[in-house]
């Protein structure tokens, strides 16, 4: 797609210049307490660039620009048309910066910069596009009252809006958030994951650059444990969007409750259930989303299809099929644009992935592929593709989600015993199910309590689907006109015309 070759982006990383400030009031600064934290390479395990630590002073110094920003009226008594001409050069912008952060976004976060060009970069720019194209077509309704009344229901920015966003996939994320958010008139603190935060400073810039005014997007640098949670505690935020792990997720849910009761819109954890029925006919087809649902993008991904439900007549085929897939799905340099795996986040991370290896192991589970570190030679954190056999929905490895490129495999005798399995989960961020039955997919598309369910395909998605959980995978959606919801307060105004 970049024509550019791996001795090419090789260069180019050497020349990259690499943002490391945060970016409040339209311009980039350091920490105030001067603090910074250091990134590492996941690919190589060598240190790329030291990057401003923010805390709680430099949050109310972001959240008093948003503050001011969104009271002026600069942005948000903008007509819907002219927030729509800004955001469109804004998505333009970063089209035409494909390439730079495309390649900041792979050395964050170890994903093959093939991927980073073709999907997260672009899906960002094209994420922003879309609720720029949908602000100008959403209408206010009018409640039926009879000839006496006129009673109006209309939308309005919420105010400001904090956003906490993840590592696995830091762009798309962040543009499910900022989208809308910013869309509907808000003011925006940001704070990427501290594993993942180049791209977004870079993002955050190309918007100032589009005419987006000072201080309605502010991207604060920093760790979870300070910046996040003076984000979840501050009393002049107004909304948090957060998409992470359930267990910060709930964090979110306490900050809101001891400060102002801020809105709160979550995206958790995700242990998704991948049924595969004795009435599936193309197990080659399966075989091909079973692969990349659990190993695209390292398996850090929340609704990666991480619990096999096969039933037992055809199990020996599928897997025989699903091992074939893995040999193409190797980790490699994620800078050669021919790897499909790259790396995983960190050290740390590799270490929990391979944690739960054992821990499988020790409960039953038999390692048919992988389950070992890979490439350690490059002193980066890799994980082959990898699968557990002969687990029950019991064990830890079942249960709990491990966000790596572990794929655990559950028999089943029948649709109902494998819909009573998925079912049986803390989670419910999707699903999926392959019959050539109808009747089967429907029903069963009935029956699984996600928030999202595939019938004979997986992780096929559109910005104008609403994605979001069931039960602790979280609250609210993003994508979709139903994001809006996060953003916006519903006003009733009521005119007597008596």
């Amino acid at each position: 797609m970049s024509g550019l070759n791996f001795k090419q982006w090789q260069q180019r990383a050497t020349e990259l210049v690499l943002p490391n400030q945060a970016f409040i009031n339209g311009e980039f600064c350091p920490s105030i307490s001067g603090e910074t934290f250091t990134r590492v390479n996941p690919a190589t395990g060598q240190d790329l660039v030291d990057i401003a630590s923010c805390d709680i002073n430099d949050v109310n110094v972001a959240v008093k620009a948003a503050r001011v920003s969104f009271e002026s009226g600069i942005w948000s008594s903008k007509t819907p048309q002219e927030r729509k001409t800004i955001m469109l050069k804004w998505s333009a912008l970063i089209k035409d910066n494909l390439q730079e952060i495309a390649l900041l976004e792979t050395l964050d976060t170890g994903k093959p910069i093939a991927e980073t060009m073709r999907v997260d970069v672009s899906a960002c720019a094209d994420s922003i596009a879309w609720y720029a194209e949908a602000v100008d077509k959403i209408y206010d309704q009018v409640a039926p009252n009879g000839e006496n009344a006129l009673v109006t229901i209309s939308r309005e920015p919420v105010g400001v809006v904090g956003v906490v966003v993840p590592w696995n996939y830091p762009l798309i994320i962040a543009s499910w958030k900022l989208g809308p958010a910013i869309a509907a008139g808000n003011s925006v603190v940001i704070k990427p994951a501290e594993q993942s935060t180049m791209g977004m400073l870079k993002i955050a810039e190309l918007g100032y650059q589009a005419g987006l005014p000072a201080g309605v997007l502010n991207v604060v640098t920093g760790l979870g444990q300070t910046a996040g949670k003076a984000i979840g505690l501050h009393n002049d935020i107004d909304a948090v969007a957060f998409t992470g792990s359930t267990e910060v997720g709930k964090l979110f849910l306490k900050y809101s409750a001891e400060s102002n009761m801020k809105l709160i819109g979550l995206e958790c954890g995700g242990k998704s259930p991948h049924i595969v029925t004795k009435n599936c006919k193309d197990l080659d087809q399966a075989a091909m989303y079973v692969a990349y649902g659990i190993w695209y993008n390292q398996g850090e991904t929340c609704n990666a299809g991480s619990r096999l439900i096969v039933d037992k007549e055809i199990k020996a085929e599928l897997l025989e099929k699903v091992i074939e897939w893995s040999h193409k799905l190797q980790p490699g340099d994620p800078l050669d644009p021919n790897t499909t795996m790259g790396a995983l986040i960190g050290q740390q991370h590799m270490e929990m992935v391979l944690g739960y290896v054992d821990t499988g192991v020790s409960e039953g589970a038999n390692i048919l592929i992988g389950g070992h570190a890979a490439r350690q030679e490059s002193g980066g954190f890799f994980v082959p593709p990898t699968i557990l056999d002969n687990v029950t929905n019991d064990m830890v490895v079942a249960q709990e989600e491990i966000f790596g490129p572990v794929l655990v495999v559950i028999d089943c005798d029948g649709l109902d015993d494998a819909i009573s399995i998925a079912n049986d989960s803390q989670y419910g961020l999707a699903a999926a199910v392959w019959t050539d039955k109808l009747n089967e997919g429907h029903k069963a598309a009935k029956r699984l309590r996600a928030g999202t369910v595939w019938v004979n395909c997986f992780d096929l998605t559109s910005i104008n689907a609403p994605f979001g959980g069931y039960k602790q995978s979280g609250m609210g959606r993003d994508k979709s006109l139903h994001a809006f919801d996060k953003y916006t307060e519903l006003k009733t105004t009521w005119i007597d015309l008596s």
